[in-house]
């Protein structure tokens, strides 16, 4: 029990495993009373973190290690309420023509006014289509609406209003991506775990940033 114990607290103390959301992960499946946890406020982070800290219903965590924890927790309480982008089974990506359905993860859509939508596997084969309006036959002026996929919780984000990490290790179905999130400071969170260049609005996207 003692060497299991050890063996954990190692594990917990490396910063080389995963996402930040993949380390609190590993905590709350090893240290935490899942059962009193259930019962807990999500709504602000700082409370929760004050309710698993004063009750010791993880152990004794260090600040670093009840962030990622506060950070799984509320991004999983997230991810139960809200909308993941649909994608009818045989969709095809018209950038690539990969079935859709397969990456989930990875959707994007574009809507028309006239209510056409494209879906896409990945934001980077998305901004082409939608840079090259002439080759990929569509209007620009006539897109009502464009969704991603945010990339922790998986919610269905405007990707207008999205930021995006460019030049990670981590890659989508098309290799390298612009991977999008719904707030700057979780852009921020994944760029410093796993080595992003630079981090975007959708307006500072470039077409030579696809290639």
């Amino acid at each position: 029990m003692i060497y299991k114990m050890f063996i954990t607290l190692i594990l917990l103390s490396t910063s080389s495993y995963g996402s930040l959301y993949d380390k609190g992960e590993k905590i709350y499946s090893i240290m935490c009373d899942k059962e009193k946890i259930s019962t807990l406020s999500y709504s602000d982070a700082d409370t929760l973190k004050q309710q698993i800290k004063s009750q010791k219903l993880c152990g004794n965590l260090n600040d670093k290690k009840l962030n990622a924890l506060s950070h799984f927790l509320t991004s999983k309480e997230k991810s139960t309420k809200t909308k993941h982008l649909v994608v009818p089974e045989e969709s095809r990506c018209p950038v690539c023509g990969m079935f859709i359905s397969k990456y989930p993860k990875w959707v994007a859509i574009i809507e028309t006014k006239g209510g056409e939508k494209y879906y896409f596997d990945g934001v980077k084969d998305m901004m082409k289509f939608y840079f090259d309006p002439l080759k990929f036959h569509h209007d620009r002026e006539a897109i009502s609406h464009i969704m991603v996929s945010d990339y922790y919780t998986i919610e269905g984000i405007n990707a207008k209003e999205a930021y995006y990490v460019i030049g990670s290790n981590i890659y989508g179905p098309m290799g390298e991506e612009l991977i999008p999130f719904k707030t700057q400071a979780d852009a921020q969170n994944f760029s410093d775990e796993h080595h992003g260049k630079k981090i975007l609005s959708f307006d500072m996207i470039q077409e030579k940033f696809l290639y």
